[in-house]
């Protein structure tokens, strides 16, 4: 892989653009990568342009920094369609600078998105493999089958005091909610975080029990453990967050996605190995072609069946230390970004 190769990295620099909620995790994973690769590269925030000049001169801005810098590469991370297909597509074939995209949702955006913007762009990249042959299926032959990993120079061992016994971060996405409320009321000590925790779940009002006097009693105390619970619950940063990965004995992952129907592979998978800490999660198709399930991380079935496994290693630190050992050595041998962007780099520049 050639470092000297000159990158415009096009991606969010903050979490859906918003500086309050943070830098973005294409930002901390791709960019932060990429930095470490590459001697000479260029960030475009597309999305804090789009805010400022509006879609029309962001896009005409691009273009000119294409046409100035005219790099060897372009890496690209959409998000909806605040760049123009037109001004890409010209890029791509009417310039010398090679365009790629990263697709982050293709489990369930392809059909809706992906399929559209594919052709844009002259290589672009999917962690689905159900989608990986549905762009063979439209004619578009560019597409790399790749998947999420760790970013290994961001999310690191860094052998602290383990004074978590559970810990859970991510969205309330699906049934999370419900599932975090009765992991804690079964008597296991879990801790969570994460944007959109501190919203009242409305959906608790709606069961009928403001019809039925014997079971308000019932409504109040549901209610009073539902404040309780996300009183104590806030998004954290990322740095806050690899800390907590490695102060948890059990890091539990909740593989829904925000569509709440398919269940997929995601950072998350590859993130909490990644700090040498112990994962527990529910099963997502592909898995087990990146991990020993058992060995190197541990699925669960359904909510008792996490319930029990909660339990039980929490009880054998021993065997627990052991599987969160093979599953950061996995990680770091094999699943890093690094590692990934190299690959698809050496098939497009050979």
């Amino acid at each position: 892989m050639n470092k000297e190769l000159k990158i415009l990295y096009v991606a969010s620099m903050y979490d859906y653009g918003d500086k309050n909620r943070g830098h973005s995790f294409e930002h901390d994973n791709f960019y932060k990568t990429l930095i470490h690769m590459f001697d000479n590269i260029s960030y475009f925030d597309y999305m804090d342009n789009y805010h400022q000049v509006g879609k029309e001169r962001m896009n005409e801005m691009l273009l000119d920094v294409v046409n100035k810098e005219k790099p060897d590469f372009m890496f690209c991370v959409l998000s909806n369609a605040e760049l123009d297909k037109d001004i890409i597509k010209y890029i791509s074939e009417k310039t010398d600078t090679v365009t790629f995209n990263w697709f982050c949702d293709d489990d369930w955006r392809f059909d809706i998105y992906s399929r559209y913007w594919a052709p844009c762009f002259n290589y672009v990249s999917t962690t689905s493999k159900e989608a990986y042959y549905k762009y063979k299926k439209i004619g578009y032959d560019n597409a790399f089958m790749t998947q999420w990993a760790c970013n290994h120079f961001y999310y690191q061992k860094l052998n602290l005091i383990e004074k978590y016994d559970v810990t859970f971060i991510g969205l309330p996405h699906g049934n999370r909610r419900e599932w975090v409320n009765n992991i804690i009321s079964s008597g296991i000590n879990l801790r969570y975080w994460g944007y959109r925790w501190k919203e009242i779940p409305t959906n608790i009002f709606f069961k009928g029990f403001w019809f039925f006097p014997k079971r308000i009693k019932f409504l109040k105390k549901l209610y009073e453990k539902t404040i309780s619970n996300i009183k104590n619950s806030t998004r954290i940063s990322q740095e806050d967050m690899i800390k907590v990965f490695n102060q948890s004995k059990i890091n539990l992952n909740l593989s829904m996605s925000s569509d709440k129907k398919t269940v997929e592979l995601k950072g998350r998978n590859f993130e909490i190995p990644g700090c040498g800490s112990f994962l527990l999660t529910n099963y997502a198709p592909h898995l087990e072609e990146y991990y020993e399930i058992g060995k190197e991380v541990v699925c669960f079935d359904n909510l008792e069946d996490l319930k029990e496994k909660i339990n039980y290693y929490l009880k054998n630190e021993e065997e627990r230390e052991k599987i969160a050992l093979a599953g950061y050595l996995r990680t770091i041998n094999e699943h890093t970004y690094e590692r990934r962007f190299s690959e698809i780099l050496k098939q497009i520049f050979k």
